[in-house]
């Protein structure tokens, strides 16, 4: 199935495998790449040294072009973008809008950018400063994510731009595919999906809880961080939205400092980030120190099988979701699905 999408980044199918944290590693992210959709790999738990090596490990895996999801507002973004320059990655991925000079820096070296967005007019700015597609996450969407559906806010942006619109939040079989194709968009991009494979690294006993959640048990909660985050409903959840500011403060401040150990930044650099990040979503102070919780939060989940320590981000699609298929095959269920359903559409 060509689209601009498969046309741009060189895949066969016109499927994304979302960059999250602590789950898009290595070995998701090539056996993505290898069933003909694009991996991209999350590096913002990363240093700049693991993300080379993390980047030469999936080339070893896979001959299929892959992309690499960035903070832009990271002080460490240039060396960050050198390592996707030297090793010939083919996409860059990005949560929050990278600058217009970024965005230039990365074409001028042939690397493909795509920034995700959540509203129209953040669409509209990363097109003009010459990014190559967007991915739009619906309020659907897993992790940080906004409050309008994707099935508004997509029309919205296919609208708006002429560059190719990927989308997010809520898919994970063939009849979404179309229904996004429908809608304009050049493909999709799903997170909870490929998480719940039997090529994730994320924890057996975390997997089962994600596949045991009902739609009603994926919540959107700002206890974690301050903005809204959707998430697996648990006693954790529970507890963080009946603690105090000052708990929640305390906490954060324990968590920034496990975080700034285990990623090698100094207190400087995690202060500059900070500052960028609070500029980047006018943030307040407060709210930029509790960000500081997310990292960990996840990692007691996606990486040491914590559920009762962790928070499990989910898409609400995770209340759909009923196996854990190998990503060959789930791209070749939801392909062949989709060429059903457009098969079997009045003509």
């Amino acid at each position: 199935m060509e689209t601009s999408l498969t046309t741009l980044v060189g895949v066969r199918h016109p499927l994304v495998q979302t960059g999250m944290g602590w789950v898009a590693g290595p070995r998701l992210v090539s056996a993505a790449a290898n069933a003909g959709a694009l991996g991209i790999l999350a590096s913002a738990t990363m240093t700049v040294d693991q993300l080379r090596a993390a980047v030469r490990e999936v080339a070893s895996r896979t001959d299929a072009p892959f992309g690499v999801n960035l903070r832009a507002d990271a002080g460490d973004a240039a060396e960050r973008v050198r390592v996707l320059v030297d090793e010939g990655v083919r996409v860059a991925s990005f949560a929050l809008a990278p600058s217009r000079e970024l965005i230039a820096r990365l074409k001028d070296a042939g690397v493909v950018v795509i920034p995700s967005i959540g509203a129209r007019r953040h669409a509209e700015k990363v097109a003009a400063w010459g990014a190559d597609a967007v991915v739009v996450q619906g309020g659907e969407g897993g992790g940080h994510t906004g409050s309008v559906a994707t099935t508004v806010l997509l029309p919205q942006v296919v609208d708006a731009v002429d560059i190719p619109v990927i989308a997010a939040g809520g898919f994970f079989d063939g009849r979404g595919l179309v229904a996004a194709l429908a809608y304009g968009a050049a493909g999709i991009a799903m997170g909870t999906r490929f998480l719940l494979t039997s090529d994730s690294t994320v924890p057996k006993a975390v997997q089962a809880r994600y596949l045991a959640a009902a739609v009603n048990d994926i919540t959107v909660t700002t206890k974690v961080d301050g903005m809204p985050h959707r998430m697996v409903r648990s006693d954790l959840v529970a507890a963080l939205e009946r603690s105090g500011r000052a708990a929640a403060l305390l906490r954060a401040v324990r968590h920034a400092a496990a975080f700034r150990k285990l990623s090698g930044l100094s207190w400087a650099q995690l202060v500059r980030d900070g500052a960028a990040m609070k500029h980047g979503r006018e943030l307040t102070w407060s709210q930029v120190l509790l960000a500081a919780t997310t990292p960990m939060l996840l990692k007691a989940a996606m990486v040491d099988g914590r559920t009762d320590l962790g928070v499990m981000a989910a898409g609400q699609v995770a209340g759909l979701i009923e196996d854990l298929p190998s990503c060959a095959e789930l791209v070749d269920r939801i392909m062949a699905e989709a060429h059903r359903t457009l098969g079997a559409l009045p003509q």
